[in-house]
């Protein structure tokens, strides 16, 4: 491993933690764990996707009754090897400055927003871990002729994954994790 930097080795054989997270300040901005590995997102972010994650930020803070909070790239603990940081999180624990990340059991909603480089993980290996640490609802967001398309999951709680709940375009109306309605089309130029 000659070339890397001193920080990117494991500071044990099995792999990272979810803590090591918070002592890694040499990290690139958006590392997350997935498996006890660091994943970096090295290729910049297309336009669509970064504006995509503003409007989906800002129409659920928008219609967000009192008591519940909506963050965008904050890092969710799933478990000790695995903490993936998602575009856009719905919770319940009130507003803290200097929180760094939540807990699965803390977080209603995530919203992944796919890029070429995201695609497998969002589509799969974060589905799978979403609904295994118990997280209600998942929003896989992929794009169809410039236009967001949104893959809806509720969690069977049973089996402990997640269940289609329908595949929207032009517009998304949910109950929960509370009443929104969103005009898809009008979330990017």
């Amino acid at each position: 491993m000659s070339g890397l930097p001193d920080w990117m080795t494991p500071p044990r054989p099995e792999g990272w933690r979810s803590e090591d997270l918070d002592h890694l300040p040499e990290a690139p901005r958006h590392t997350e764990l997935i498996d006890g590995a660091l994943v970096f997102m090295m290729s910049p972010q297309r336009s669509w996707h970064s504006r995509l994650v503003t409007a989906f930020t800002a129409r659920l803070m928008e219609q967000a009754p009192d008591g519940f909070e909506i963050e965008r790239e904050m890092t969710v603990r799933l478990d000790d090897r695995n903490r993936p940081e998602p575009d856009v999180c719905v919770t319940t624990v009130p507003y803290d400055s200097s929180r760094t990340g939540f807990e699965a059991n803390e977080v209603l909603l995530v919203v992944e927003v796919v890029s070429p480089e995201s695609a497998h993980r969002d589509r799969t290996v974060k589905l799978r871990k979403y609904a295994e640490a118990g997280i209600p609802h998942y929003w896989c967001v992929g794009e169809e002729d410039g236009k967001p398309v949104v893959h809806v999951y509720e969690l069977d709680r049973p089996t402990s994954a997640y269940a289609p709940a329908g595949i929207f375009r032009h517009s998304l109306r949910r109950e929960l994790p509370f009443e929104i309605g969103l005009d898809l089309d009008q979330l990017v130029p």
